[in-house]
């Protein structure tokens, strides 16, 4: 005999009574619950896929229109970096699918430990993106309108990497104090909240010396080689930060009107360089690229962002032992969007960093 009663009209006032604390109301069954949120997210996603594709169509035309903007503009992205974020997403991903097998099969600690290892690479990812970002910032590349509009002589590398620090420092306080009072006070339920938490926000940092070395590491070789003769090929590769810092050291660049682009014609020596003189000359149209690269890459950040957010509402039920081989709709849900997330970066990763 099923466990559930299929109220009548006679016993609607004992609906409630009649269903588990994990099944809604409006749902006869576990697996009516099950597929209506999964019909639910796959709309979602949908909705999420034709959303991206209109920024892959935008990529495509103006790629179509400038390629040789594309070719230039690419080159003071660090493929280290980009290739760095995709294992970690790609591992996530892993350890995502692994927390919705856990909760299948109503393994709790196994579920929030994998809960906490994917936030924690969420973090991580964000840790590097950050430094790639603030670089680019410190070198004047930004989106069209803004990109360079004023010379600086030295890359200004670490304000604005600092101030993206300051949230991630204060979650690291707070989370730090709860873990301790909890500590101190042996609330379990607690330690597996703030522990994930505390772990995540420490990854960010993580994710930032990661990124601060390899970018050093990548513009001390450049200068080495280009100081031992090196070949106009092993120049060329990695020569983003090298051409960027002569370029803004040589020539100031009148401020720009928004919605105007800069002029082509920029006269800087090749030879210091270290890259063919037609690329030097769409250093004024590279902002259409880094206008691009900035909202497609942003946006994914932002996702990256809501799905860290819903990762932990995941540990809190878990903590709270609500999912089980019966209920885990949530987690499977959450896992679709977060493998969605990772396979936008799977196509951002080689349009931006590595097609010349």
């Amino acid at each position: 005999m099923s466990d559930i009663t299929i109220p009548t009209s006679e016993h609607a006032d004992d609906h409630s009574h009649d269903h588990p604390a994990w099944l809604a109301h409006h749902f006869d069954d576990a697996e009516q619950q099950f597929d209506s949120g999964k019909l639910g997210m796959w709309l979602f996603l949908v909705t999420e896929v034709l959303f991206f594709s209109g920024m892959f169509v935008a990529y495509a035309l103006f790629r179509s229109l400038h390629p040789e903007v594309f070719v230039y503009a690419s080159q003071f992205l660090n493929a280290k970096l980009g290739a760095i974020n995709t294992g970690v997403l790609l591992f996530s991903s892993l350890t995502m699918a692994w927390a919705v097998r856990a909760a299948q099969l109503s393994q709790q600690k196994i579920l929030v430990s994998m809960l906490a290892m994917t936030l924690s690479c969420a973090a991580m990812f964000l840790g590097v993106k950050a430094v790639e970002y603030t670089h680019k910032w410190d070198l004047g590349l930004l989106p069209a309108g803004m990109y360079i509009t004023q010379g600086v002589a030295e890359p200004n590398h670490g304000n604005w990497l600092q101030i993206l620090c300051i949230p991630a420092a204060v979650f690291a306080v707070i989370f730090a104090g709860w873990y301790l009072f909890a500590l101190v006070g042996r609330n379990r339920f607690q330690l597996q909240i703030a522990g994930p938490l505390l772990v995540a926000s420490l990854c960010f940092f993580a994710g930032v010396q990661l990124g601060v070395f390899l970018e050093s590491g990548e513009s001390h070789g450049d200068a080495h080689g280009s100081g031992h003769g090196a070949t106009h090929g092993d120049h060329h590769e990695g020569a983003g930060d090298h051409a960027a810092h002569a370029i803004i050291v040589d020539h100031m660049v009148a401020t720009s009107i928004p919605g105007q682009a800069f002029p082509s014609e920029v006269f800087v020596d090749p030879k210091r360089v270290g890259i063919d003189e037609p690329e030097i000359n769409q250093r004024g149209r590279a902002g259409i690229f880094f206008g691009i690269y900035y909202m497609m890459t942003g946006i994914h950040a932002v996702h990256i962002l809501g799905g860290m957010g819903v990762i932990t509402w995941l540990i809190v039920k878990a903590a709270r032992h609500e999912f089980h081989s019966k209920y885990f709709g949530p987690v499977d849900n959450v896992g679709l969007y977060w493998h969605l997330v990772d396979f936008i970066w799977i196509f951002l990763f080689p349009l931006l960093y590595l097609i010349r």
